[in-house]
């Protein structure tokens, strides 16, 4: 497990520190120093005033104790962090406000889950799985290539990475979607139908979520929530946030479109070339049928025909000819209608 702390010096200095926690925790600052991350090392912090961001990557029950005690959030938000498959939402408590936020990332495009606790002093995120939009964002902040952020910013810069891990997943999806649709025009085959089925089943779980949080930061951005360190300067952040994600909405409902298509490209392609084999199965039957009525004729013993036709040769080449005859007739014919 993995926890960040942002330590604020005062109004201008700012220095993040990345705890990482397994079972042994420890403490890893831009000088190298460490130290253990416990109860007694969040409470000096908390004594401090100084602003940090704490990240928990699956959490142990003793981790999630911390905020109990000695954040003392409210028992619903804890209740919260421990259940993970949560609708994203904005919940304002007295104060802090609990944010669930989705990104992507995880194994084959997997949601990421990240429940955030946000008041004016501190950042707590929680996640099961492997955030990897964080990572760049905690290089960038420990080498301080980031502005060093107040609260709002720091929620906006997490729910921002958040946001973002959507556009290379996206990327990846399209160039899928492509090589999807040139198979099924050169070569359609029930393993590329199986993809379709399993895209869209990703991008229906995507949707799930990026709908109602894009409905979430459009109140975010129209400052109708109010959050710790909101200003009106700090909504335009929010709503470049809200812009991202209409534009993955967007391009998700887009996607879903395409693979539609490509899976009714894929049926129809399936469906003529069925239809393609009967064509020819009943052209085959078709020349077939009068053969067989010849056959069947010079078959009978018929008085005048054994009167007036004797031995083996005037039978075969009476019934070749007519039998030459007639395929050559109907297949003209099936030329003429195009049929062939």
């Amino acid at each position: 497990m993995r926890a960040w702390v942002m330590r604020r010096k005062g109004r201008r200095r700012r220095e993040w520190r990345r705890m990482a926690i397994h079972h042994a925790s420890f403490l890893l600052d831009v000088d190298g120093a460490e130290g253990d991350v416990s109860a007694a090392l969040v409470r000096r912090r908390l004594e401090r005033g100084d602003f940090f961001w704490l990240d928990l990557h699956d959490p142990s029950p003793e981790q999630l104790d911390l905020l109990r005690d000695p954040f003392g959030l409210h028992p619903l938000a804890v209740e919260d962090a421990e259940h993970f498959g949560q609708r994203p939402k904005l919940e304002v408590f007295d104060d802090f406000v609990f944010l669930v936020a989705y990104g992507a990332g995880g194994r084959h495009g997997a949601l990421v889950e990240v429940h955030c606790f946000l008041s004016g002093r501190w950042l707590i995120t929680v996640h099961r799985t492997d955030c990897p939009a964080f990572e760049e964002l905690r290089r960038a902040t420990v080498e301080g290539r980031a502005p060093a952020p107040g609260p709002a910013l720091a929620l906006h810069r997490v729910v921002d990475a958040l946001a973002d891990s959507f556009f290379p997943e996206l990327a990846r999806l399209d160039d899928q979607i492509d090589r999807l649709e040139d198979g099924v025009l050169r070569e359609p085959d029930e393993k590329q139908l199986q993809q379709v089925f399993r895209l869209k089943r990703r991008l229906v779980q995507w949707r799930k979520v990026i709908t109602p949080e894009r409905d979430l930061f459009a109140r975010l951005a129209a400052g109708v929530v109010e959050i710790p360190g909101m200003t009106s300067d700090v909504e335009r952040y929010y709503r470049d946030v809200y812009d991202h994600l209409i534009r993955i909405s967007d391009l998700v409902d887009s996607y879903r479109d395409l693979l539609t298509g490509a899976m009714d490209v894929y049926l129809s392609t399936v469906s003529n070339r069925l239809n393609e084999i009967m064509k020819r199965l009943t052209i085959v039957a078709t020349v077939f049928l009068p053969l067989m009525f010849i056959v069947g004729f010079f078959g009978m013993n018929f008085g005048w025909m054994v009167r007036h036709m004797t031995g083996f040769w005037p039978f075969f080449w009476l019934a070749l000819v007519a039998e030459v005859a007639i395929v050559l007739v109907m297949l003209l014919w099936f030329r003429r209608r195009r049929w062939i």
